[in-house]
């Protein structure tokens, strides 16, 4: 199938300062994409690029097979640095504005304020909505055509963790359904989970990209069995004393997570009983930092 976002090259120069450099990127079919990077690493910039909101200063940028404004305007649907609305209408009355606009039939309205679970709010001015209504809004507003791809900025910047926690549900929900969601964010524990794969993003450039298991890496094994001495011992014998560490009741193996099979049939031949084996994998936090230490240095 067409990805639904690909870019190629993709660059954008202000003055002599490059924001976003030769970036080629994938976005497929049906699957929740998280954009991740620091502030100022240009992912909102990317996402102008991406709507045709700004031009490119080089390569190419593909929605569906098209450029941005070639297909069809109902396939692209989104939310870029926060919704702007009547503060005096309410929300109903705001996303009917918005509908007339667009030539979409009134029914679309009570749909999506049902999807994004404002329905019972609908007729409170929009002055008095909290932020995280506001978001969820927005995001209705995006939906009114119900498009193919739906394009988020930052979409819990600002809110508390239970406005956070409701935009997270919302759009796993809105991922579930088959449409394509990419949203940008710079923090690690939203896309973690939220987001089916990941692209991270700094100085401009994508640096890595991958499920969030691909991005964290295993990079050992993890045992606990008992007795811990006997196991320890073993552990050195089978794999050197220096790929053995004990470490919080357990052993930290430095060896591939492939032997884990291994691993147990000798731990269990020679005695020890084996409680838990599993991949030891890197902390998420420490990749990312890592990722985006090393993107920022290349660029420098």
């Amino acid at each position: 199938m067409e990805p639904s976002v690909q870019t190629e090259a993709l660059s954008k120069r202000y003055g002599g300062r490059t924001v976003v450099r030769d970036l080629h990127l994938i976005v497929r079919p049906g699957e929740v994409y998280g954009f991740l990077g620091p502030n100022g690493a240009g992912k909102t910039t990317t996402l102008r690029m991406l709507l045709g909101l700004v031009r490119p200063s080089a390569g190419t940028v593909r929605l569906f097979g098209r450029p941005p404004g070639a297909g069809r305007l109902a396939d692209v649907g989104a939310l870029i640095e926060g919704p702007a609305f009547y503060p005096y209408l309410s929300g109903r009355d705001n996303l009917r504005v918005l509908a007339r606009h667009a030539g979409v039939g009134m029914d679309r309205v009570a749909l999506v304020l049902d999807l994004v679970h404002l329905a019972d709010r609908a007729d409170d001015r929009y002055a008095g909505y909290s932020l995280g209504m506001k978001q969820r809004l927005g995001v209705a507003a995006a939906l009114l055509r119900d498009p193919r791809l739906l394009v988020l900025d930052e979409p819990t910047n600002g809110l508390d963790p239970a406005g956070m926690a409701d935009m997270r549900q919302l759009i796993r929900r809105l991922g579930a359904g088959g449409r394509t969601v990419l949203v940008a964010s710079h923090l690690l524990g939203e896309v973690e989970q939220i987001c089916d794969r990941v692209g991270v993003i700094a100085g401009g450039r994508l640096v890595a990209e991958g499920s969030i298991a691909q991005l964290r890496g295993a990079v050992g094994l993890w045992v606990l069995a008992d007795p811990l001495d006997a196991a320890v011992a073993h552990a050195r014998t089978l794999v050197g004393t220096e790929r053995v560490r004990v470490v919080g009741g357990g052993l930290e193996l430095s060896v591939a997570p492939e032997r884990a099979a291994w691993l147990n049939t000798e731990l269990v031949t020679a005695g020890v009983a084996v409680r838990e084996l599993r991949p030891r994998e890197r902390d998420l936090e420490q990749v990312f930092f890592d990722l985006v230490e090393k993107g920022t240095a290349d660029v420098a």
